[in-house]
């Protein structure tokens, strides 16, 4: 989706709109939602848009922590049940990823996990499903809001003083989107080449 435009389309209600998609991507399993550029697009261009950098911040952040919370809910209640491995959205092998992700990262992953698109919908279905304790989750719930959305708003107000730079923010999303993607194609090359090369091990002891 164009960020731009969605913020755009959203008129005197971009906070709410931004709101609204922030909460969903953040837990409510539908991943495929421009959280990223949204959020840096939204920083750049806030005067145009007739709001300021803190109002973004705050509908942000608490839409994020209550989309995380969602999820959390989501998962601890009802678990796997929803996935399947030939669904269009809730893929199982997208809350495998996840669940790794979790595994390998404990807690600190609902802070990494919000740099990562899809990952950072499905990790807090993770820490449900695997009865993370609450407390510990909300704690980490809040730190991994808190880094992304200023980290997401700081990059925007600092591309926005750049003159003219609003002509080119699609090219600025697509190097973001990219950066954000990266993390997927390395765990993807690494998972395959270490498939490879248990393939490899498994054939030449037969």
């Amino acid at each position: 989706m164009d960020a731009n435009t969605l913020l755009s389309s959203f008129g005197p209600w971009v906070l709410v709109g931004l709101g609204i998609i922030v909460f969903i991507e953040s837990g409510l399993l539908f991943p495929f939602l421009p959280g990223d550029s949204l959020l840096v697009t939204a920083a750049i261009l806030h005067t145009e848009l007739n709001t300021s950098i803190w109002a973004i911040f705050a509908v942000a952040t608490i839409a994020a922590v209550a989309g995380d919370q969602a999820g959390f809910f989501i998962g601890h209640r009802f678990g796997r049940r929803f996935f399947s491995d030939d669904a269009t959205i809730l893929k199982t092998e997208h809350l495998d990823a996840a669940e790794e992700f979790f595994a390998k990262h404990g807690p600190i992953a609902l802070v990494l996990g919000r740099f990562v698109p899809i990952i950072r919908t499905y990790v807090p279905l993770a820490a449900g499903t695997s009865r993370m304790e609450y407390k510990r989750f909300v704690v980490w719930n809040v730190s991994g809001a808190l880094a992304w959305i200023i980290t997401m708003l700081l990059v925007g107000v600092l591309l926005g003083g750049i003159p003219g730079i609003e002509h080119s923010i699609e090219g600025i999303m697509l190097v973001i989107v990219g950066i954000s993607v990266l993390p997927i194609i390395i765990s993807g090359i690494n998972k395959r080449r270490k498939n490879k090369k248990l393939s490899r091990v498994n054939n030449s002891s037969v």
